[in-house]
C-alpha cells in the first residue's frame, strides 16, 4: 500500500504542474464541511492512506505533509509509514500550523490550488489573508485529485424520509417560522443552508447520504416568503413532493445552487455560516452583495432538545442501555472460550442493535480496541489484522445506534481478566471524572470550558491528559457530534463557546490512552437541566440517559473518596432498577452483581 501511495503523490504533482499549481491542499470534508463524509469525497484518505476522519494534505513539488489532531497521532503514525509524506502533529510545540506552513514555505507569486467546494469559508479567508503579503494566486476551481482517482464512485444519491411530525416536537413550518423571526432580528433578507444536520432538523427530513449520519446532499435558500430546497432528483419522493407542498418549499435540482445564486436579481443581504458554507459559495455571494457571517441559528436550535424530543430519547437510551449490557455479559462469559476478536465483538455488539425497535444504523462504526489498540481514540478493528480477545487485559468498546427516537453514543472499557495495579488506578480515575462531572452543579451562563475540569481533574493530578475534548452535542436522529456545545478546556482564540442550556444533551467522556499499553475511556450522554432558582440565579445540574454498568474489576476503592464512592453505587443501583426488567434472568443475575455496592 506505501508504494501505492507514493505513486498517487507522484501523480498528483505532475497534474500540479500541468495546471500551474504550486502547493495542492486536501481536507477531509464534503461540500458541506461534514464531520463525516461518503467515499466519494474521501480523496485526503486516497491520496494519503491515512484513513482517520479529520486530517489535511498538503502536497508541493518538495514535499506532502498531512495535519491531523491528537486523537489521530498514532493511527496517523502507523498509517503514514513508508508513503514519504510528513506528520504534522497539531497543537504540539514547535509544529507550524498549515496556514504558517504555507506562509513560511510558499513564494511570492505562487499559486495555492483546492476543490473550494470542500474548503470552508472560515479556512479561506484565514489563507487569503496570511498570504496577501505574498500574492498568493487562489485557484479554488480545481478538483486536481479527481485526475488521479480513475475509479471514485459516484455522488451518494438516496431516498429522502420525511419524519412523522410527533416525534419531532415541531413542525417544519413552526421552525421555519423561528428562523425567520431570528433573520429578521438580526437584519438578514435571506439566509443560505449548507449544514447538513441544520437542514435536515428545521425541514424534518432524514436521508442516507453519509454512512451512521442521517442526512441528504442538499442546500437551503430561505427568504421571508420563499424556502428553496436544492436536492439530488433521485432523493426526492413522492412523501418529500407532499410534504414540501404543505410548507411552501420549492424543490430544485442540487447541482443548480451556484447558478441560481448567480442569476438571483433581488437585492438581499444574505445570512451564512462561514464555517460550514464551502469557500466557492462565499465567494459567489461576496460577487452579489451584503452578507452577514455568522453562526446558523438553525445550530442552536437544534441543540435545545424540546420535551417531546427527550421522551423518545429516554426511551431510546433504556433499549440501547439494554443492548449494550447484553453484550458485557456476553462478552464475559465466552471471552477465552471461544473465540473471539475485536471485531467479531464490534460485529455482536452491531447485531443486538440492529434487533431494536426502530433501529436505522449504527451512529458511527463502533470502535472496539484490545490492550494497546485501545490507546488509538479511535482505532477501528479490521478482520484481517485485529487482535483476538483474551481472559486478560481490557477491550474498550465505543458505539453508538441511529433509531427513529434518537441517536446513541456509549463507551465502556471492559475487563478481560488480570491487570497491573496502575490499570486499576487508571481506570478509577477515569470512573471519578465522569460522576464527577455527572454530578455538576453550576450556574446558568457557564460553557463547557467552565466544566471540563471536573472530569479532568483526576487525570492531572496524575500528570497525565487526554488529546481531546470531555463532551460534545449529541444528534435526535442525526449526527453523533453536534454543536454549539461542548466540554473541552482549551481556549482556542477566535472559536466561540456556547453557554450550555436547559435541554441541551452533551457527552461525558474522560479517559487514559497510554500509547503501547491501554486505553480506558467511560462516556455516557447527560441532559442539562434547570435546578433551583434564586437570587444568586438559576441554577444547573445533568441528568443521566446512559445506563450501563462501570466495570467493578477496573475499580480500586483505594483511589475514591466515600462521596465518589457513594456516586457509583447510585448509579450503579439506578443501572439495575432501569435495566434489568430489559434483561434475561441469567443476564439480570449477572448484572444484579456487576452493579453490586462496594466500599
Amino acid at each position: 500500500m506505501n508504494q501505492v501511495i507514493q505513486e498517487r503523490i507522484v501523480a498528483l504533482k505532475k497534474v500540479m504542474e500541468q495546471a500551474g499549481v504550486d502547493y495542492y491542499m486536501v481536507p477531509t470534508a464534503d461540500f458541506h464541511n461534514s464531520e463525516y463524509v461518503d467515499r466519494y469525497f474521501k480523496m485526503r484518505e486516497y491520496l494519503s492512506g491515512f484513513t482517520g476522519s479529520n486530517g489535511t494534505l498538503v502536497v508541493s513539488q518538495k514535499e506532502a505533509g498531512l495535519w491531523t489532531d491528537g486523537r489521530y497521532f498514532i493511527q496517523a503514525e502507523n498509517e503514514l509509514s513508508g508513503t514519504g509524506i510528513k506528520l504534522f502533529r497539531m497543537l504540539d510545540e514547535g509544529v507550524p500550523t498549515i496556514q504558517e506552513y504555507l506562509q513560511e514555505n510558499m513564494k511570492e507569486g505562487q499559486t495555492l490550488g483546492f476543490d473550494g467546494r470542500v474548503v470552508d469559508t472560515a479556512l479561506g479567508c484565514r489563507l487569503e489573508k496570511a498570504l496577501q503579503e505574498k500574492k498568493i494566486r487562489f485557484a479554488f476551481d480545481k478538483d486536481l485529485g479527481d485526475q488521479v482517482w480513475s475509479d471514485r464512485p459516484a455522488l451518494p444519491c438516496h431516498p429522502v424520509t420525511v419524519l412523522d411530525e410527533a416525534i419531532c416536537g415541531k413542525t417544519a413550518g413552526e421552525k421555519l417560522a423561528d428562523v425567520r423571526s431570528k433573520m429578521e432580528e438580526i437584519g438578514a433578507d435571506a439566509f443560505l443552508l449548507s449544514k447538513l444536520d441544520d437542514l435536515m432538523w428545521l425541514l424534518n427530513i432524514r436521508g442516507a447520504d453519509v454512512a451512521c449520519n442521517p442526512v441528504a446532499l442538499s442546500y437551503a435558500y430561505l427568504t421571508k416568503s420563499e424556502c428553496y430546497l436544492f436536492i439530488q432528483e433521485g432523493e426526492v419522493t413522492d412523501a418529500l413532493r407532499t410534504h414540501a407542498a404543505k410548507y411552501g418549499i420549492t424543490l430544485l435540482p442540487y447541482g443548480q445552487v451556484v447558478s441560481f445564486l448567480k442569476e438571483r436579481k433581488e437585492k438581499e443581504t444574505v445570512l451564512f455560516d462561514g464555517a460550514n458554507t464551502s469557500y466557492t459559495l462565499y465567494r459567489t455571494l461576496q460577487e452579489k452583495g451584503e452578507t452577514i457571517d455568522r453562526k446558523n441559528p438553525t445550530e442552536l436550535m437544534k441543540a435545545i432538545k424540546n420535551e417531546v424530543e427527550l421522551s423518545h430519547m429516554e426511551e431510546v437510551y433504556l433499549k440501547d442501555s439494554a443492548a449494550v449490557c447484553k453484550f458485557i455479559y456476553w462478552l464475559k462469559k465466552n471471552v477465552g472460550k471461544m473465540k473471539i476478536t475485536e471485531a467479531t465483538a464490534a460485529e455482536y455488539l452491531d447485531g443486538l442493535r440492529s434487533r431494536i425497535d426502530g433501529y436505522l444504523d449504527l451512529s458511527f462504526p463502533t470502535i472496539s480496541g484490545y490492550k494497546e489498540n485501545a490507546a488509538m481514540m479511535h482505532y477501528e478493528a479490521v478482520p484481517e489484522t485485529c487482535k483476538e480477545l483474551q481472559p486478560e487485559g481490557m477491550l474498550l468498546v465505543d458505539s453508538g445506534g441511529q433509531y427513529m427516537g434518537g441517536t446513541t453514543d456509549v463507551t465502556r472499557t471492559i475487563v478481560l481478566g488480570p491487570v497491573s495495579d496502575e490499570i486499576r488506578e487508571h481506570f478509577t480515575a477515569v470512573a471519578v471524572g465522569m460522576l464527577s462531572l455527572t454530578h455538576a452543579r453550576f450556574l446558568y451562563g457557564c460553557t463547557g470550558r467552565n466544566l471540563d475540569i471536573l472530569a479532568r481533574q483526576p487525570m492531572w493530578n496524575r500528570n497525565i491528559d487526554y488529546k481531546c475534548g470531555t463532551g460534545h452535542g449529541v444528534g435526535y436522529i442525526l449526527n453523533v457530534h453536534e454543536g454549539p456545545q461542548g466540554i473541552r478546556w482549551r481556549y482556542t482564540e477566535g472559536q466561540s463557546e456556547a453557554v450550555i442550556e436547559a435541554g441541551m444533551d452533551v457527552t461525558n467522556e474522560p479517559g487514559i490512552y497510554i500509547e503501547g499499553s491501554h486505553g480506558i475511556r467511560t462516556e455516557n450522554v447527560m441532559v442539562a437541566r434547570n435546578g433551583v432558582k434564586n437570587g444568586d440565579g438559576q441554577f444547573m445540574y445533568f441528568d443521566t440517559l446512559t445506563w450501563v454498568p462501570i466495570d467493578l474489576d477496573g475499580i480500586d476503592t483505594k483511589y475514591m473518596q466515600p462521596q465518589e464512592i457513594a456516586w457509583l453505587n447510585s448509579y450503579h443501583a439506578d443501572v439495575y432498577e432501569k435495566i434489568a426488567p430489559l434483561l434475561t434472568d441469567e443476564e439480570r443475575e449477572w448484572l444484579k452483581e456487576a452493579t453490586r455496592p462496594v466500599e
